[in-house]
This record gives C-alpha cells, structure tokens and sequence, in this order.
C-alpha cells in the first residue's frame, strides 16, 4: 500500500504508529501493445507456415503457442482462431518496459532505495533486481542519460541523445539488487541548472537492442510525465534572474496605519509571463522591512513578493485583516504600483501567503473566512481557490480550531510549517496552546509537511528581532544559517505546489542524512515530516480516530501487542510540565489545540516487542500501492530515550503465512532524539519530534520472498530485535 502518510500524529513513542497505511495508486506508465498469436512464426503474414505449426502442436499440449484459447488443448477452437486471422496479422512492437531505475544505494536490505532527487555533484546510480526480474540476467545494453521527456514527447520520438556525450555499457548479473546497483558514468557532472525550475530533470534509459531508440523490451525511467532523476542546485543562493526593489509605498483600501508594502520582483519581469504572487505577513512587533532575504531570494526565482504592514497588535482577526486587503491591492492597484512595472504580469490565480508568529496564524485564519464565506475581497479581486499555499513560520495559536466561522484551519489548502526548536517567544511550551505551532498543522486536512530546525530561534527567521534563543549552549545556529534552510525550503513548497516540481516534492519528506539541501551547515539537525492527505488514492490502516480500543485499529481490524503501556489518546501533553510522569502518557506532545481532535498512540519497550494490525478484506490488496507510510517519534524525556535514532522492523504477512520485513535503519529513517533544551520541569528533551517513515512496498519482495502483495493479512511493528534499538518510548 502505498502510502503518504494520513491520520494523526504517533506519540513520543519511538514509534506511536500512526500506520497511515495509505495507499497512493500509481497507473503503469506503458502498456504491452497487443500481438499477433495466430502467426506463429512472427512473419507477418498467417499462412500455411502457421497452420502447420498448429497441427503439429494438435492435442493435448499445456502452454502451447498455439493454444490461442489457453484451455491446454490445441483443437478446433484454435484452429478457427487461426484460420479467422488469415493474411496478414502485423505484429504491433513491443512496448518499452517502464520501471524504476533512479535511486541511492543502502549498506543492507532492501539494498536500494528508489528516490529521484540528488544534489548537483553528487553521483547518482541505478538499480535493477534480478531476483525479482531474473529474466534479466546475462542482458547487457546501453544505459542513456537524456534530458526529460513527457509521454507524449517520448511517443514522437524515441531517438535516444546522451547529454554525457556517450551511453554506458552495462551488464546485469546475477545477484539481485546487490550485484546490480551501477554507478551513473560522469553523474556529478549533470547539470542541476533550467531556468526558473527547482533542478534539472533527466530521464534514464536501458537500450537492450542497442540500437540507440527507445523502443519494445528497452527498460526506461520516466516514460511517464515524471523524470527519472532530478539534479539539484544550491538553492540558498539567488536564482537567474536580478531583482528590482523600489522604495516602500503605501496603498488605499488597507485598515489606517498599515497602508505600507514592499515589493520584489525579477528586473526582466517585462519579458516574463504572469508570475505567481507571494505575500508576506510580519508577526507581532516586527516590521515588513525585515523579510528582505526572502524577498530578495523568491523574487530571484521568478516570482513577484510582497511584504506588508500587519495590524498584529489588535489580535489574530485584525492580522489576517490586513493580510486579505493587502492581497486584494496588489492586485487591484497593479497599474500604478511601481511605476506599472507589475502591471499584468500577477498570476492573481496562484497566491502564495507567508506570515510570521502571528502573521503565520493569521494567514490561516485569513484563508479560513474565505473557506467559511465570512470575507469577500474587494473587486473580487481573488478567491479562496486562487490561494494555492499557505506557509507558516512559527505561528501562534490563539484562536484554536474555533467554531464553525471563528478558528485558525488550514482546512485542506496545501500547508507548510518551519518553525525553531530554539524559540524562545512561540516555545513550544507544555503550559500555553497559544504557543505551539504544531497545533496549527496538525489540523490540516490536505497535503501538509513541516520543518523543524534544532537551534533556530524566534527571530532568525527575520533580520532585526531580538535573539530569543533558549536552547542547549554551543547548539544555536544564527539567522545566517537558519536563513538558508528557510530560503531553501520554502522555495521548495512553493516550486512543489505551483509546479508540482519532482525534487522539490522529495526535499518535503527526505531526511537530512539522505538529501541534505546543498548549501546548508553539515552539522545542522532539521526534522522533515509529510502528511500527503490529499495526494492519490489513500487507504488508511490506524490513525487512531475512530476506534478508542488498542485492540481495534480505525479500519475495523484487530490490533495485537507485546509492547508495555500502549495508550491511544489525544495528542495533548496533560500538565504544565515536561518531566516524564507516568500519569502523562503523551508527555512532549504539544499538537492539540483548543477544539482539535487529533489523536495518536504511545508505548514503551524494554525487550524485544511488537504491535501487529490485522488488515481488513477491503484493504488487503497492497499491490497496486507504491508505499506504506507512518509516522513516528521518541517520546520527550522519558528514561528509554536514545541518543541514536530509535528504529523498527516493519513486516508484513501475506494470507498464505509468508513474512517479509524491512528495517528502517538502514534507510536513515529511524526516529531522532528531540532537542535537548532543558526547563518546564527536570530533564532535558522538548516537544516530540514526529516525522514520516515511508517504506515503498516493492521493497518487501526485494530478498526473494515471494510474498503476494496483493493479499496482506496482517502489518507488524517489530522493537527491540537484534539490530534494532533495545529500549525506547
């Protein structure tokens, strides 16, 4: 099952298993085109040739080519099969066989993981497993490196060009996946540069015939509207383009006293068509002039930016106020603003907000009355379905989810956190839900992911703010660096929602000891998590919502467990305090805001252990998914904590008994051990830090087990196996 994650948060635990085991269908990108079976002898032509081969096979004859009908029998129903194909029967050519190549390659198994995203200079390899493809073996082709091509593209013309300047002989061997991961020739040297994109895409191709086309029996990777690799530049660096920055104006239709906005825009912004408009809002006490860096960056990437005046002091409802009215004047002023240098070129149908501690709450909230009706802007001059992303950046949570028409929902609008572990003003403190950012994204609904940056405070997220940091000493990065993370992936959220960029998509859910962004400190801790609740087709195993029993998971099925104190519950720190209480299951978790119904499952290990869900009939077919996702952390300060990522074993049963398990170690997706800034009670560690573990489900059949995906009984969660991490909550 393919799966991007869904459901709620898992808990401190290690492993509180949200098992959003949600299944995201992928359609095959080629099809075998259909034959001729009647002309045996693939000459063209049905003729006499063939209906001697048939009368030679007459009879009893399982298998048999000219056993057209496949009862076993080659008899009168076969020959009327050949003698109806009489003349010519041209053979259609075989299809090109669509497959992932693209990835990194792990220590143990599954050996390879299929990702497409890798930094400029860095190699890139491919896989191809025999074990699971064992006609493969003794093949030997070319392998090409071509610039991205759509379906469409790759229909008109196969004609294979290596931008090496030369393909790669290769040989697939015995061995499975081990014995055939190959090193991509000269892959450091691909360029990452096109334009305004997020990366430079390639597809990549197996030319078995050698004969320099793609064409039947050719393996390739990206046939489909997806490349195969995307090479990746430093993108906390300006893009292509110059910027303009006139000075500061002000603008008519915005609440007295907060008329002034700023404006980025690309110097070439003449020959551009419209771009995509990005609006900043400031929080509390800050000023619209500190967010230059951003603006600077995004507006060098080919968008138009603006950053306003924000009416913070009067609360969350006057913020997203003045976010709404500035939105609409841009739009409806575009003639005068800047001299009519933007005039035309807002695409008002993709609107980007960014706001700030409170500017970040009030975002939501602006977009929450255009979701519940309560704002129209002036002119109209935009709708709730023109705002295609809303990003926040350590924002507050006065407001709570709210009433029907009164509370801070991102609803199901593609939303981004990044947020500090070091913040010292919105802390993350177990005493204020105003204070806890990750109220907000948790009640997402739609595509969400967040951010979270071990030793960023408050105010590096701007130019001028107070240093608030409150964190381990030696452990604070500074705005400089923080800066460059953000710079990198709020571009990236951007780039993944208006131009569905292939990388920039991967850089929402890799961990940093996979893809690390070019240009960020080596020794800086980030924390990615992705909850893809509206991406594909999704089938969700347990999120913990419906069924209050550990003994029942939400999709009906039976849930057993060897685990000790497995609680399911709100994900809601019960006291002012961070000290490990037993009486405070779901310690560290601050990510439940006032009328929010987010829930989640915690548990402890000490000896080997395990939870194992029973898969419903309705959800057993995991084979047409690309992945099983969940999401997982260590639980705050409790005394099984670990210093290394905590992992598991995850297996799955098929309904004939066969097992196959996948570690989540070797893959880098073990959980980390949360910030150990110190206060709110004895012991070091701070708010649980979820994040997603995706595991694709080819994977599971990759060490030869022949386990049938389409038929899964049962998902296990193994802890404290041998390998694995001996203790952990």
């Amino acid at each position: 099952m393919s799966s991007t994650s869904a459901g709620e948060d898992t808990s401190r635990s290690a492993f509180a298993a949200l098992l959003a085991a949600a299944m995201t269908f992928a359609a095959s990108s080629a099809t075998a085109l259909a034959a001729c079976p009647p002309d045996l002898d693939g000459s063209g032509e049905v003729d006499g040739a063939d209906l001697g081969g048939l009368l030679g096979q007459w009879g009893d004859c399982p298998g048999c080519e000219a056993d057209f009908d496949g009862n076993g029998v080659v008899d009168g129903s076969d020959l009327g099969s050949l003698l109806g194909a009489w003349g010519a029967c041209p053979v259609e050519p075989e299809s090109p066989r669509a497959m992932r190549l693209a990835g990194r390659a792990l220590a143990s198994a599954p050996w390879f993981e299929f990702v497409r995203a890798v930094n400029a200079g860095s190699s890139a390899t491919i896989m191809i497993d025999t074990l699971l493809d064992p006609e493969l073996v003794g093949a030997a082709g070319d392998l090409f490196v071509v610039e991205a091509r759509s379906e469409a593209e790759w229909v008109a013309d196969g004609t294979l060009v290596d931008v090496r300047g030369a393909s790669q002989p290769i040989l697939l061997v015995d061995g499975g996946a081990p014995a055939n991961t190959i090193s991509i020739d000269a892959s450091a040297l691909l360029s990452a540069q096109d334009g305004d994109r997020f990366g430079r895409e390639y597809d990549l191709v197996v030319d078995l015939n050698a004969n320099g086309t793609l064409d039947g029996g050719d393996l390739v990777d990206g046939f489909g509207d997806d490349p195969a690799l995307v090479v990746l530049p430093n993108a906390t660096i300006a893009g292509a383009h110059a910027v303009t920055v006139p000075p500061a104006y002000a603008v008519s239709g915005v609440t007295a006293g907060f008329t002034m906005e700023r404006l980025y825009y690309p110097s070439d912004i003449a020959s551009m068509t419209p771009r995509p408009l990005v609006v900043i809002s400031h929080g509390n006490g800050h000023q619209y002039t500190w967010y230059d860096y951003l603006g600077n960056h995004l507006a060098s990437w080919g968008y138009i930016v603006m950053s306003h005046q924000n009416n913070t002091a009067a609360g969350i409802e006057a913020a997203s106020t003045t976010t709404l009215q500035h939105t609409a004047a841009i739009i409806n002023l575009q003639a005068t603003i800047a001299g009519g240098a933007i005039n035309g070129k807002i695409d008002d149908t993709k609107i980007i907000w960014i706001g700030h501690s409170r500017g970040g709450e009030g975002v939501v909230r602006a977009y929450d009355r255009l979701f519940d009706g309560t704002y129209t802007p002036p002119s109209s001059a935009y709708t709730k379905d023109d705002i295609a992303l809303l990003i926040s950046i350590a924002p507050t949570d006065f407001l709570g989810k709210g009433g029907s028409t009164t509370g801070s929902d991102p609803h199901a609008k593609p939303y981004f956190l990044i947020y500090g572990a070091a913040d010292g003003d919105v802390c993350g403190c177990p005493d204020n839900n105003v204070a806890d950012s990750f109220n907000l994204y948790e009640r997402a609904v739609g595509d969400h992911w967040s951010t979270y940056i071990h030793g960023a405070d408050h105010n590096d997220f701007n130019c001028c703010g107070v240093n608030d940091f409150n964190g381990p000493a030696g452990t604070a990065l500074g705005s400089t660096e923080v800066q460059k993370i953000a710079k990198v992936h709020m571009l990236a959220a951007i780039k993944s929602v208006i131009d569905e960029s292939v990388g920039a998509k991967e850089l929402r859910w890799r961990r940093y000891a996979s893809l690390r962004p070019l240009g960020v400190l080596a020794s800086a801790i980030v924390r990615t998590d992705e909850a893809r609740l509206a991406t594909g087709v999704t089938a969700v195993l347990d999120d913990f919502q419906t069924q209050t029993s550990t003994l029942i998971s939400s999709s009906g099925g039976g849930v057993a467990f060897t685990v000790s104190s497995l609680s399911e519950g709100l994900s809601n720190d019960n006291n002012t305090s961070f000290t490990w209480l037993t009486s405070d299951a779901f310690n560290g978790q601050v990510r439940v805001g006032v009328g929010d119904t987010q829930r989640s499952a915690v548990f402890t290990w000490t000896a080997p252990g395990s939870i194992e869900w029973s898969v419903p009939a309705a959800l057993k077919d995991f084979g047409a998914a690309a992945a099983l996702s969940f999401r997982a952390g260590q639980g705050t300060r409790h005394p099984n904590g670990t210093a290394a990522d905590s992992t598991l074993v995850v297996t799955l049963v098929d309904l004939d008994g066969l097992e196959s398990s996948i570690s989540t170690g070797p893959l880098g997706q073990g959980s980390g051990r949360t910030y150990q800034r110190t206060g709110f009670g004895t012991g070091a560690g701070w708010q649980n830090e979820i994040q997603t573990i995706r595991l694709r489900l080819d994977d599971f059949r990759r060490h030869g087990t022949p386990i049938d995906l389409s038929n899964i009984a049962a998902v296990r969660f193994e802890f404290g196996e041998p390998g694995e991490s001996a203790a952990g909550r």
